[in-house]
């Protein structure tokens, strides 16, 4: 957040690759928390507890195709990507009739960031928690 406005936008130019990696992980784990939801005897408290942790991976995702990817699509426009990288950034809703000042996107990278980590160690107790309880 103490950064002026060029180097900030170099810093979030060197997240794109490792986040084509790392990206991955979330809808798998979306997929094996909601086979370890059905696989779990239902009305338990262990049920709940990965019901949680699904819903809070769902919001982390929706978090961020609705908060951060277009702040993502700012900060890589007019970069050179791969072609599933240009497929990638292209998804999603048009840009902006006004262009949001950089501050405004930086400060909405930021926050839906700390409320993606903040909803996403509530889901990982969850889950942590729904694997130690006694059916």
């Amino acid at each position: 957040m103490r950064l002026d406005k060029d180097t900030y936008r170099a810093v979030q130019r060197i997240y794109y690759p490792g986040f084509t990696i790392g990206g991955a992980a979330e809808p798998l784990g979306i997929i094996a928390t909601a086979l370890l939801l059905f696989l779990t005897p239902a009305g338990t408290v262990a049920f709940w507890l990965v019901l949680i942790a699904l819903l809070a991976m769902l919001f982390t995702v929706a978090t961020y195709w609705l908060a951060v990817h277009p702040v993502n699509k700012h900060w890589m426009e007019g970069q050179s990507v791969s072609a599933s990288g240009a497929t990638f950034f292209g998804v999603g809703s048009k840009r902006e009739a006004r262009k949001p000042e950089w501050t405004e996107l930086r400060d909405r990278w930021e926050y839906s960031h700390v409320a993606r980590a903040v909803v996403t160690s509530v889901g990982l107790i969850a889950l942590v928690v729904s694997l130690v309880v006694q059916p």
